[in-house]
């Protein structure tokens, strides 16, 4: 109790607390307008490859140019967020970044781009997001108190679904306007403002060891892994979590607008049902700025057998549009929510110095079946029809969450109560010189 009382905690509390901490809200407006780019740049390269006269196996290829280094290279990135300065890899990480976009979108702009410059820069630019993902999961805490935590994933959570859906809207008017080369570029900016947000921002100081007490490389790595096979609910999750991008997730985005061509009017359903689902997906996450439930991971996947698998049923019976735009939408606000629990849950339960590794697993192991199965249900659907393996998703949907939840970690896990441990200091108020980013 007296450390408590010693460290009397002066933050702003409710549902957009986390903005009146200057550190977060520096962070957070930086990555607000990127993560708008990020919606932006899915619909500026598909198009900017098919104008460049390629088919659609290359967009496929083009797009697995970005997921292989991802996969591959995340690994590395958290341990690496785990060694050095987590805010100066994700700044190294932005200027990559954004330097090989603005290389692509010149490239296209001048409409000599090639198959092979879409992949060496794709390729570079999946490779520097590996490194900056883990180090992110690492830095929030350092940039926000504690007893706002889960608020700061919840507002980084609703930003990131809403450039998804307003992304694309906004590249659909710059294609318009001047091609998908403007809309690259356009992106390739948005990563130089989150390069300067990161670069004035002064985060904590994190738990890490000195470097004298440092591992080797694999030995930092086994050390990772050993803190995720030390949490049952967190091991179980991330398994589900790879089948599901596999069997579910894949088969959903790959034959959604096969059938939407087909059988629901073309590509403006598919266009609708999609952004119902980002829709949901904002909602879930404004639910989580004030829903904070004692047992997060248990309440997430008694959620997910009502509200996920409706969207593959209603596509395998080819319902109407607004229907299963509706379906699309409550399995949106059911993946929200569980975002914005599992970033905190990980934050507040795994120790500081080894967060960013673990959070590497966490992106290895639930991407690394997702390519596998973007390329089978295409094959499989010829053999078996669209509607069994959309059907196979719904039932792989609720079953999933209930053999997760049978797993007593699982259900037995607890929120941290921040008001019953000592509190850390605020993130130093550096209100005199912090820079307007948006």
């Amino acid at each position: 109790m007296p450390a408590v009382v010693a460290n009397k905690d002066t933050t702003h509390h409710g549902r957009l607390g986390p903005l009146h901490e200057p550190q977060f809200r520096l962070f957070f407006s930086g990555q607000l307008l990127s993560l708008v780019g990020d919606g932006l740049l899915l619909v500026a390269t598909s198009f900017a490859v098919l104008g460049a006269g390629l088919s659609a196996t290359a967009v496929g290829l083009v797009y697995a140019a970005r997921t292989v280094p991802l996969v591959g290279f995340v690994l590395v990135g958290g341990v690496w967020a785990d060694r050095l300065p987590r805010q100066r890899l994700m700044l190294a990480s932005d200027l990559i970044r954004g330097v090989a976009l603005a290389v692509l979108g010149l490239l296209v702009v001048s409409g000599s781009a090639q198959l092979w410059q879409f992949l060496v820069l794709t390729a570079a630019y999946g490779a520097a997001e590996a490194f900056f993902r883990p180090a992110a999961t690492g830095l929030i805490p350092q940039v926000v108190s504690p007893r706002n935590l889960q608020q700061a994933n919840a507002l980084i959570g609703i930003s990131t679904n809403a450039g998804f859906v307003a992304g694309p809207a906004l590249a659909g008017v710059l294609i318009a306007i001047d091609g998908p080369g403007l809309a690259i570029l356009a992106d390739a900016a948005t990563f130089a403002v989150s390069a300067a947000c990161l670069a004035a921002l002064r985060p904590r100081a994190g738990e890490r060891p000195a470097r004298h007490e440092r591992a080797g490389f694999l030995r930092e790595l086994h050390e990772g892994f050993r803190e995720v096979r030390a949490r049952r609910w967190l091991s179980a999750v991330l398994l589900e979590s790879s089948v599901i991008l596999l069997v579910v997730v894949a088969p959903f985005q790959v034959l959604g607008p096969v059938v939407s061509a087909s059988d629901l009017g073309g590509a403006g359903a598919w266009a609708t049902i999609s952004t119902g689902f980002g829709v949901g997906m904002v909602l879930g996450g404004a639910a989580a700025l004030r829903f904070r439930p004692q047992r997060p991971m248990r309440t997430v996947y008694l959620l997910f057998p009502l509200l996920a698998p409706w969207a593959s049923a209603a596509l395998a019976l080819t319902l109407p549009v607004a229907v299963t735009t509706s379906a699309a939408f409550t399995r949106g606000i059911a993946v929200g929510l569980f975002l914005t629990l599992w970033e905190t849950s990980l934050q507040q339960h795994v120790p500081a110095h080894a967060l960013s590794r673990v959070s590497s697993y966490d992106w290895m192991v639930s991407l690394s079946l997702m390519p596998l199965g973007f390329a089978l249900t295409g094959p499989v659907a010829q053999l078996v029809g669209n509607s069994a393996v959309l059907w196979a998703g719904s039932i792989v949907s609720a079953v999933s969450a209930l053999l997760v939840l049978s797993v007593p970690e699982v259900r037995s896990m607890q929120r941290v109560d921040v008001t019953a441990v000592a509190r850390q200091p605020p993130a130093p108020d550096t209100r005199r010189s912090e820079p307007e980013c948006l």
